[in-house]
């Protein structure tokens, strides 16, 4: 992505507040030329009050005059120092009215963005979250928004300070010597390409640091999510080695950019002082020669530490402009990310009854290897139907393609005789209930993250949903009931109530299709027996949907869908497929054998 669009998407984000930063900058060019009057009214005191030489400057000479001129002004310095009190007064007023309305214009560009890029994460295509790690996306949300932040607090009107002030000192300096003018802008030109050589440089080094910083955020992110399989696996001391590799490249990488800082300052100050330098050295000679006076000798030595420090803070500025420019690009490519289309389009209120037909139904990630090979199969509103296979035979992509986050490579899903993509998402999610195999629960009390299907359910109606899902008996023995509050991913419960109670949340809205998406591996069978027994007898309207490789979770099913490598290959009843040669029957017999010894070692 070209820099123009990174800037163009900047400009966008100025809306309603480009005026706020045009009054910042024009509140940052008043301060410059207020803090510039301060050593003019020193050297007119030097040179016309105290001394008797002309002011030198017309439009001053003006003003000089209507005061009283040196007569009067010389039984009456306290004029001239109020004058250097009120301008100091007006300066600091000036610089606050800066900082408020910068920090008001980039706080809300900044809260534009955050806001922005939140939505475009919640609402992206599911392909989104397998090519960022959520440590980099993290990363973008926040560093590197700050960094853009805070260009546009401080640097970004700086420039404007800059510029005023380099123009403003110049014309001034000219206006009053201009030998000595030369010989103060004579190490101008050398700062100015240093600070371009130092932009090119530190563009190039905080794409690196930024990205290794977003590495080493990722593993840390990683390892609090996945604290328990650190912790089961005893891989603490793995994970320490790892995030300090990680910690060790953005070290060298940071360091590194820190030695280009280093270098810069140090070229910069020695410049700047060597102007200074000639400034004194030259400004002395041709004030004993008589070619300068002391007043103007004041001002030039003044106003060139004014005129240094604004050019050497061009380097900086020009190095964080190198980094919100990477910082821009960065959350740009998140902004840039297509989103999923849910918009109910006048659909809100239209249901589905739980028809559902797969015809010759074709899917893969990549177009060189297909997860799902010509598959078909209808399923029958009220229907209980199972999916079995192996781990990778197709069985999640299919509940993928019907909730709609994958669209098939090739053939056509069906849901109540009408094409899944005439059906807006939105309808489809609001009528199919998910129970996936993650039993992700947010760090919330126990019923809020029931009722996050339904927000505002009352608490029988959340009381009935566990009941069903066989896990009220637990919730009540916790220590504050259906208030206690849950950790982070469920932490704090068990892996079998986590499951019960993403069953319970998904019971608590009335779906027309359930999916269970291997959602019991955690719970007992029998305990799983009674949930399907208690959603069945719900509803005789309910089309239920159960996803499993454990065959006594599924062999009450109506109808059993195997699945083998991406191709349907064989659909019957429990007691049909343990008749028929086949992965099914297979299966049946080991688990048969399995179960069998286990009730032994139980007796």
């Amino acid at each position: 992505m070209k820099s123009t669009s990174e800037f163009r998407l900047l400009f966008q984000y100025f809306k309603g507040y480009r005026f706020t930063y045009a009054f910042a900058i024009l509140s940052t060019a008043v301060s410059a030329m207020l803090s510039l009057a301060t050593p003019l009214l020193v050297k007119i005191t030097i040179d016309s009050v105290i001394g008797d030489n002309p002011v030198g400057l017309s439009f001053i000479d003006d003003i000089f005059k209507a005061l009283g001129g040196r007569e009067f002004l010389i039984n009456h310095l306290w004029i001239i120092g109020g004058a250097i009190v009120l301008l100091t007064a007006l300066n600091g007023l000036a610089m606050y009215a800066r900082g408020k309305l910068a920090s008001k214009a980039s706080e809300s560009v900044a809260k534009k963005f955050k806001d922005e890029l939140y939505s475009v994460i919640l609402k992206a295509d599911y392909g989104f979250y397998s090519k960022y790690p959520s440590g980099d996306i993290i990363q973008r949300c926040t560093s590197d928004v700050e960094t853009v932040r805070n260009f546009l607090f401080s640097e970004l009107v700086e420039v404007g300070r800059t510029i005023s002030l380099v123009v403003l000192i110049l014309s001034i300096m000219v206006s009053l010597n201009v030998k000595m003018a030369l010989i103060a802008s004579a190490t101008l030109p050398i700062l100015v390409v240093s600070a371009f050589w130092f932009f090119r440089l530190v563009e190039k080094n905080f794409k690196e640091t930024d990205e290794a910083e977003a590495e080493m955020t990722n593993v840390v992110q990683e390892n609090i999510t996945g604290m328990r399989v650190v912790k089961a696996f005893s891989r603490e001391e793995y994970e320490i080695k790892k995030f300090m590799k990680k910690n060790s490249k953005y070290r060298a990488l940071d360091y590194k950019l820190y030695v280009i800082f280093a270098k810069y300052w140090a070229i910069s100050d020695f410049l700047s002082l060597l102007q200074i330098a000639l400034v004194v050295i030259f400004g002395v000679v041709f004030a004993i020669r008589g070619d300068v006076t002391i007043g103007t000798l004041v001002v030039f030595t003044s106003y060139e530490s004014m005129l240094l420090w604004p050019v050497r803070q061009f380097g900086r500025i020009l190095s964080n402009l190198g980094k919100m420019k990477i910082s821009l690009k960065r959350i740009s490519e998140i902004l840039s990310t297509s989103i999923e289309n849910i918009e109910d389009g006048g659909n809100e209120n239209v249901s589905i009854d739980g028809d559902i037909e797969f015809k010759h139904v074709s899917f893969g990630y990549s177009t060189n290897h297909l997860v799902l090979d010509d598959v078909s199969f209808k399923i029958e509103k009220g229907q209980t139907v199972a999916f079995f296979g192996t781990t990778g035979s197709g069985k999640s992509t299919i509940i993928n393609l019907l909730m709609r986050i994958y669209e098939p490579t090739s053939g056509e899903i069906l849901i109540d005789g009408r094409s899944i993509s005439q059906i807006p998402k939105s309808v489809i999610r609001r009528n199919i209930g998910l129970v996936p195999q993650e039993a992700f629960l947010f760090s919330k009390k126990v019923r809020e993250n029931i009722a996050l299907t339904k927000p505002h359910a009352h608490f029988e109606e959340i009381v009935d949903a566990s009941k069903m899902a066989h896990v009220h008996g637990d919730i009540i023995h916790l220590e504050e009931g259906y208030d206690t509050l849950v950790g982070e991913k469920g932490v704090t419960l068990s892996g079998g109530q986590r499951q019960r109670v993403t069953i319970a949340r998904t019971l608590l809205s009335n779906y027309k299709v359930l999916i269970f998406d291997d959602s019991m591996s955690a719970v007992d069978t029998e305990t799983e027996t009674k949930i399907v027994e208690a959603i069945e007898s719900r509803s005789k309207t309910l089309t239920t949907i159960l996803v499993s490789h454990r065959i006594a979770s599924i062999r009450g099913a109506d109808k059993i869908i195997v699945l083998e490598k991406g191709k349907v290959t064989n659909v019957g009843t429990h007691n049909e497929l343990i008749s028929k040669h086949g992965l099914y029957q297979n299966v049946w017999k080991i688990q048969s054998i399995l179960e069998k010894e286990k009730m032994e070692e139980h007796n």
